[in-house]
C-alpha cells in the first residue's frame, strides 16, 4: 500500500468492533479541530480497516451494523467526528505547544488580579499552569480550555475574568484615524461633539487595557482623554 508511511490512523469503536481509516496527518488534524471545513483529501485510502497496521479490512457486515450505511465518506466522517485521531509524536507535541500558548494569551487578555485589577503577565500564567500541572488537549478549542485552566489557576493565583469599560475623548484632528481602531475594542457608544472631537465608550476584556491605552496614545500623540468607568 504505497504512501502508508505518510498517514496516521483515525480509530472508532462500536459494538465491540474496531473501525480504522488511514488519513493525512495535517488535513485530518485541521478537520478534527474545525480549521478545515471540507472533507477533501482528509482520507488517504478509501478503505475501512479492523486493524490498519496489519492491513486487516473490516467486514461489510460489521460496517453496516455500526454505521447503518455503506457510504464510505459518511462512514469516514463519523470516524473522524466521534473517534480518536492518532497523532504522530512530533505532531502532537507541536499541537499541544501551539494550543498552550493560545490558552495563555487568552487568559492574559481576559483576566486580571482582582486585588489590583491589573492583568497577569503571560510568564506568570505560564509558570502557574506548570505548577498546577494543567494538561492541554490538542483537540479542544483554546477558548474552552481557558475556562478549565482558570479554575486550576485559582488554586494558587488570585484571578478573575473581568471586563473594563472606558470613556474616551479624542481631539478632532485625530478622530477619523482613531475611529477604526476603537471599533476593535468593543465600541458601544459614540458621539461627535460640535468642536469635532469624538466621545466614545469602549468595553473590552480587562487584560486588554494596557494594549488599548498604548495604541490610543500612539494614534493621538498622547492627547486622548480617558476614564475607566
Amino acid at each position: 500500500m504505497s504512501g502508508i508511511e505518510n498517514t496516521i490512523i483515525a480509530r472508532f469503536e462500536k459494538n465491540g468492533e474496531h473501525f480504522e481509516i488511514l488519513v493525512d496527518p495535517k488535513k485530518s488534524y485541521e478537520y478534527k479541530t474545525g480549521v478545515k471545513k471540507d472533507f477533501e483529501n482528509v482520507v488517504a485510502f478509501d478503505e475501512v480497516f479492523k486493524d490498519a497496521k496489519k492491513g486487516e479490512r473490516q467486514t461489510a457486515t460489521a460496517i453496516q451494523k455500526a454505521f447503518a450505511t455503506s457510504d464510505f465518506v459518511e462512514i469516514a466522517k463519523k470516524i473522524m467526528h466521534d473517534g480518536e485521531l492518532q497523532l504522530t509524536t512530533d505532531q502532537r507535541r507541536k499541537a499541544i505547544e501551539e494550543k498552550r500558548l493560545r490558552v495563555i494569551a487568552l487568559i492574559a487578555r481576559n483576566c486580571v488580579d482582582p486585588r489590583s485589577k491589573a492583568p497577569h503577565p503571560p510568564q506568570r500564567i505560564e509558570a502557574a499552569l506548570e505548577q498546577v500541572r494543567f494538561s492541554v488537549d490538542p483537540f479542544k478549542s483554546a477558548e474552552e480550555q481557558m475556562l478549565a485552566a482558570i479554575e486550576k489557576l485559582r488554586e494558587i493565583l488570585p484571578i478573575s475574568i473581568q471586563s473594563a469599560k472606558i470613556a474616551v475623548k479624542i481631539p478632532g484632528q485625530f478622530a477619523p484615524k482613531a475611529y477604526g481602531a476603537l471599533k476593535e475594542y468593543g465600541l458601544q457608544k459614540e458621539e461627535w461633539a460640535s468642536d469635532g472631537s469624538l466621545l466614545v465608550v469602549c468595553e473590552m476584556p480587562a487584560g486588554m487595557q494596557s494594549e488599548f491605552f498604548d495604541r490610543l496614545n500612539r494614534l493621538t500623540s498622547g492627547q486622548a482623554q480617558t476614564k475607566v468607568l
